[in-house]
């Protein structure tokens, strides 16, 4: 998610026609899979993860979109995937397009996990339209949803920006995030998490005037004692 984002070119609060997660993304629809759909490092975060996980693995896919790439490539390896997401439209083309995962409209602040909770979370730039409180709120959440030595795998747009109004693929959307040293420590000090491997990287959309957005992948184990923040 990114035009002016990272540089801070867009403008602060005020501006009308603002959207929602929900509204924004309703409205993108299958454009981002087009745009974001062949991401070079989620790719091989996926890949990463489908190697160490064990047969028939509970995975959550939180902001889990049109389904394509995250969902249909952790299905495909035979693991029991559920995505959420806030969007009407994206868990209805997800449903239609990745028929062996399930899909729920719901927002991971509201997200009931099962009982024996999952062995990986995916948890690809869904955060960012939250302000910093929520985000850190939901990723102690999501920490807490893994069984012990579960994976939290997860990317974000790092940038140390807080309510910044921006314009992102025609709309416009209020966001917050992180540098990527913030968030590595978010995820070591506020979750109880190990970083297994953290990298950043470029990567330019496939839209029109597209400009390169910076991203953060980082890989990471809830302890074998299963201690995470709750």
């Amino acid at each position: 998610m990114g035009d002016g984002y990272a540089d801070g070119a867009a403008e602060r609060g005020g501006a009308g026609g603002v959207l929602s997660a929900a509204e924004l993304f309703d409205g993108v629809g299958l454009d981002y899979e087009r745009a974001f759909g062949r991401l070079p490092a989620q790719l091989a975060a996926v890949e990463w993860l489908t190697g160490r996980l064990p047969a028939g693995a509970r995975v959550l896919d939180v902001g889990s979109g049109t389904g394509r790439p995250v969902a249909a490539l952790l299905a495909a390896a035979g693991h029991d995937v559920t995505g959420i997401d806030v969007s009407r439209t994206m868990v209805e083309v997800a449903r239609a397009q990745v028929p062996g995962a399930r899909f729920d409209q719901v927002d991971v602040r509201d997200h009931v996990p099962p009982e024996e909770g999952y062995e990986a979370v995916c948890a690809f730039f869904p955060l960012l339209m939250m302000e910093r409180e929520e985000q850190i709120a939901a990723l102690r959440r999501m920490a807490s949803w893994l069984v012990p030595g579960g994976l939290l795998v997860s990317a974000t747009v790092p940038a140390d920006v807080e309510g910044l109004e921006i314009t992102w693929m025609g709309h416009r959307a209020r966001v917050s995030s992180f540098s990527a040293e913030a968030y590595l420590g978010l995820l070591r000090e506020e979750c109880g998490l190990e970083v297994l491997h953290h990298d950043l990287s470029l990567f330019t959309p496939a839209v029109p005037g597209g400009e390169p957005e910076e991203h953060l992948f980082c890989y990471a184990r809830r302890g074998v004692g299963g201690g995470a923040g709750r």
